[in-house]
């Protein structure tokens, strides 16, 4: 049996089955783009449920895998060279996880680095403006009574929408015909604008619907279903 004893995190967050990849995650959009990654590739993988509401990220046993107290990180006892890995912000873990499985990642190298940077463009761009779009349109940021910062990030969350639009225009997927990891690293932030942060009508999104038809396939997909509730509540 693996010992994991290493990770101070384990000590918060016991692993019942220290020979699979442990998952520390909450069902944020972060969270699910690992635990779908997860289920598309059919990994078996064991998940700890990271409470953000009660900053459990901010713990010294998190920290001590993510020193960015951010979710998701991973633990994964069987990483290179048979030698136990941990690793913490999701683009890395989703590139991480095609690379060691083959899966979710074209092996032709103009077409994996192609589908990389649509990862870090979900990384640098889309996620961080849609979570401030959030925090303004749903969040405490709504009491702000100046509204110009939720103008400029719902402008650029249309700009950013309309990026999509254009390169999924007679795609079924990111990368054409294949699905990948950026198809998953963007799934949860698209569905999460639309649905948790109610900026549906705040973005125009029914102006868009090649995203919009892209996303009801992504959204049809068994384990995109099962990936958006793991890990389970504690």
């Amino acid at each position: 049996m693996t010992d994991l004893s290493t990770f101070p995190i384990t000590k918060r967050w016991p692993a019942k089955k220290p020979d699979l990849l442990q998952l520390y995650s909450s069902t944020t959009p972060n969270g699910v783009k690992i635990s779908i990654a997860l289920e598309e590739i059919g990994l078996p993988y064991e998940p700890h449920y990271v409470d953000i509401g009660k900053n459990e990220s901010w713990t010294p046993e998190f920290l001590s895998l993510n020193p960015n107290g951010k979710i998701p990180a991973i633990i994964d006892p069987n990483g290179p060279d048979g030698k136990p890995i941990g690793l913490f912000e999701s683009g890395a873990i989703l590139l991480y996880l095609g690379d060691k499985t083959g899966k979710l990642i074209p092996a032709d190298p103009i077409r994996r680095y192609e589908t990389i940077q649509w990862v870090f463009f979900q990384m640098a761009a889309i996620g961080p403006i849609f979570g401030q779009v959030g925090f303004f349109n749903k969040f405490a940021g709504r009491e702000i009574a100046d509204k110009r910062p939720l103008e400029r990030y719902r402008d650029e969350s249309r700009r950013l929408i309309g990026v999509l639009e254009t390169r999924l225009k007679g795609r079924q997927w990111i990368m054409d015909d294949e699905y990948t990891i950026a198809d998953v690293s963007m799934l949860g932030w698209v569905r999460n604008l639309i649905g948790f942060y109610e900026a549906r009508d705040l973005v125009g999104f029914d102006d868009f619907p090649t995203v919009a038809a892209w996303l009801e396939r992504g959204l049809a997909r068994p384990a995109v279903q099962r990936g958006l509730t793991i890990p389970a509540r504690g």
